[in-house]
């Protein structure tokens, strides 16, 4: 029988198009660990593969499938740097720290490659990202953070685009000019997904599906982790499940918050050499951002977040071929093959939170976006600090992340307001 995960509506193209998926077993029962891991995406694997690699016992649970959630079904475009512009953070944390930020961003990136490459996993990387603007008002922006990120971040690989250059290299004219970065791409996240987890397994860790965690405690002197399956014993843990936190560990949840994004993938687009030739990603800037991109074999996949109450792959579908006539009025009657859904976990400023929430506990998450490479470079981060290495996850538990308003009653309500309010702007 196939299994259908329960929080994500629609069978991705990354997990139809993945050779293998290997299935790993629920807790057999009760067990003592070094650390327990609760989340199977890529900061919890890169955590157990860090950890385990070094000898240490972990054991690591995931309520679905590994990948069932944002690490199995994102966009797959690595970005650069943070969510926020590093002139932008600049702003707000001062020069030093945004360049440790914007330095820590590129050593994500760059570990993500190195380890594929390394564990020959195919993430079938495509070099090359698009940034592009909808407002003539975005204009002066985007040309300054060209300037500013060649001048003061010492990063060369970005360019503006005229309007004629953007509709060039996009195949549409929609947009009125745009950011080229040469200096990043896109990759096929269920890939690297599954040959994550298969290297952590091979370094020996304790890897276990369908098996929830219900709590989280300290109790004489330990951390137990109570499951569905079991009690997890740990000297230490990690919470890893960023979006899909629910009512877990409230201070997780107060702070990172779920918001729904679909994508749907086209058929081969044989007869549209036009879009995309060159095959970059593509990012835009709306609020409400629309991302997409070609895949090795030449479809379209594309994602947005404007489609709310969408709850099937049906649904899924119109929303996305919506949002695809605007920009790629021939490709309006294009088939879309596969069209899913998930929750990206943003915060309120849209930079990663990571804290201590309990002696021993530590929580990462909240990667607004930009999760492909900074979630499986957090992973990494904190398997060095429980190994006692210095590491960069102290940036990230310096910065200042505000809860969100309303409480655990009115969050979710207040947040769809706030996006339906974006939303409405992205369209004036």
């Amino acid at each position: 029988m196939t299994w259908q995960s329960p929080i994500s509506p629609g069978i991705s193209w990354y997990e139809a198009t993945v050779p293998e998926r290997p299935a790993y077993p629920a807790m057999p029962g009760s067990r003592k660990a070094d650390v327990a891991i609760i989340g199977g995406g890529y900061t919890g694997l890169q955590a157990a593969y860090t950890l385990s690699k070094s000898g240490a016992d972990v054991t690591l649970i995931d309520a679905c499938r590994f990948g069932d959630g944002a690490s199995g079904r994102n966009g797959g475009q690595l970005g650069t740097g943070q969510r926020a512009w590093a002139e932008d953070l600049e702003d707000l944390l001062g020069h030093e720290r945004a360049q440790a930020m914007f330095d820590m961003a590129e050593n994500a990136k760059r570990y993500l490659l190195e380890f594929a490459h390394e564990h020959e996993i195919d993430i079938e990387f495509m070099p090359g990202q698009l940034s592009v603007g909808h407002k003539a008002s975005f204009e002066r922006h985007y040309r300054r953070h060209v300037e500013a990120m060649a001048e003061r971040f010492g990063y060369p690989h970005l360019s503006f685009m005229n309007r004629e250059e953007t509709a060039s290299r996009l195949g549409s004219s929609h947009y009125r000019f745009g950011i080229r970065d040469t200096g990043t791409g896109h990759i096929h996240p269920m890939k690297l997904l599954v040959g994550l987890a298969k290297a952590a397994a091979m370094a020996g860790a304790n890897l276990h599906e369908r098996t929830k965690a219900l709590k989280i405690e300290k109790r004489n002197g330990a951390v137990i982790v109570e499951t569905d399956r079991g009690e997890i014993a740990a000297d230490r843990a990690l919470i890893a499940c960023n979006a899909y936190i629910g009512n877990l560990e409230p201070v997780t949840a107060s702070h990172v918050m779920p918001i729904r994004s679909f994508i749907g993938a086209t058929a081969v687009l044989t007869e549209h050499p036009e879009v995309l030739p060159g095959g970059e990603s593509v990012d835009d800037s709306r609020f409400v951002v629309r991302y997409f991109r070609r895949s090795r074999d030449g479809r379209l996949l594309f994602g947005g977040r404007e489609a709310y109450t969408a709850d099937n792959p049906r649904d899924i579908s119109s929303h996305i071929r919506r949002q695809i006539r605007e920009i790629y009025p021939a490709l309006a009657d294009v088939e879309i093959i596969h069209a899913w859904g998930g929750a990206v976990g943003i915060t309120m400023p849209r930079q990663p939170f990571c804290r201590e929430v309990m002696p021993g506990v530590i929580t990462i998450g909240g990667y607004s976006g930009h999760g492909v490479m900074l979630s499986n470079y957090c992973g990494k981060l904190y398997g060095d600090l429980a190994l006692g290495k210095q590491t960069e996850l102290d940036l990230l538990k310096d910065l200042k992340i505000p809860a969100f308003p309303g409480g655990a009653r009115f969050r979710s309500a207040l947040l769809y307001l706030a996006l339906s309010w974006y939303a409405l702007r992205d369209r004036l």
